[in-house]
């Protein structure tokens, strides 16, 4: 039977990258569906590596814009509908949209009277494992990690190790530091250039002062060569997937190197790896030993970097051999 789908998906790119395998099963369960996911403007860009969405709509998280979805959901003829969103007016959002099949995330008893499907939230697993228990209750399909039908995955050019040390500008803004600083990251690059190995590097128009600032302090003798992806996520998708290595910061680039299998090491301090990350021999966590007492603290128990950043304080030659070791 054919149905009309609806996701509702808010947030980043990398959210719409761990939300993807849910999607890929639920298409799986019903080839014939027609997809519609309401998600961020700013993460529209998932349309470059998936062409499982069959139309999108764009949602500014306020007051109004949360209206104006409810007015599209009415006049949609969805089917069904399907909600990340964790917080407890989305049930009462999904009940008013007249929406038949209404699945989102418990979060008490009114989520229980009106979704037709409750589902259990599990906020301390993998993100796409957490995302996925949403479509289980109409597939027994599972799909493990983000997967992309647009992305040609190129052969792997032996000896390369690339980085991408950008993080998501809205983060910065906020306030949110989950990177080592563009001088340390020279410094890395730095050690990691006399191992011979062909380094490269790249970013798209966010990270033009950080690479700047790198490419400003490497050693003379550091030979690096800059990749212009030109801020298409396809064209990053395609260039992490030919390189032997990768090394990132948390970011959506991590969501992509998972999805397109290329061995990735990864910085991490305040937020929980585990999280974010699958289990796999493929995906290495940078992580310290730092002692803080609430770590990981990042929406644990704060919404903005502390001061200190002791999480994030590496020693890069000991980093460097780490990754020119695996």
């Amino acid at each position: 039977m054919n149905k009309n789908i609806l996701f509702i998906n808010l947030g980043g790119i990398g959210d719409e990258i761990l939300f993807l395998p849910a999607i890929i099963s639920l298409k799986k369960e019903f080839p014939t569906a027609k997809i519609t996911l309401a998600l961020e403007k700013r993460s529209s860009a998932i349309l470059e590596l998936t062409s499982l969405i069959d139309k999108t709509i764009f949602v500014n998280k306020t007051k109004s814009g949360m209206i104006n979805l409810l007015f599209k959901m009415w006049f949609g003829k969805y089917d069904c509908v399907i909600s990340s969103g964790s917080n407890k007016l989305i049930s009462i959002m999904l009940f008013l949209s007249g929406i038949k099949t209404r699945i989102g995330y418990n979060t008490g008893k009114l989520s229980e009277k009106l979704l037709t499907t409750a589902v259990q939230l599990n906020k301390s697993t993998y993100a796409v494992k957490m995302y996925h228990r949403l479509v289980s209750p109409l597939t027994s399909n599972v799909t493990n990690h983000p997967l992309f039908d647009k992305v040609e995955l190129k052969s792997k050019q032996n000896g390369t190790i690339l980085i991408h040390p950008g993080v998501s500008q809205k983060s910065i803004s906020q306030g949110v530091v989950k990177t080592i600083s563009p001088l340390e990251w020279a410094e890395l690059i730095n050690y990691l250039a006399k191992s011979g190995k062909k380094i490269l590097l790249t970013g798209g128009n966010d990270d033009k002062d950080t690479i700047k600032v790198i490419m400003d302090n490497l050693s003379a003798d550091s030979k690096v060569e800059f990749i212009d992806t030109h801020s298409s996520l396809k064209n990053l998708a395609e260039l992490i997937s030919s390189a032997e290595t990768f090394v990132c910061s948390d970011s959506a680039p991590l969501h992509i190197a998972v999805g397109v299998g290329t061995k990735t090491f990864v910085f991490f301090g305040s937020t929980d790896y585990k999280k974010l990350i699958p289990e796999s021999s493929n995906i290495t966590p940078i992580i310290n030993n730092y002692n803080c007492p609430i770590r990981p603290c990042l929406w644990e128990h704060r919404a903005t970097s502390c001061k200190e950043l002791g999480c994030l304080k590496f020693d890069l030659n000991s980093v460097a051999n780490q990754i020119l070791l695996n």
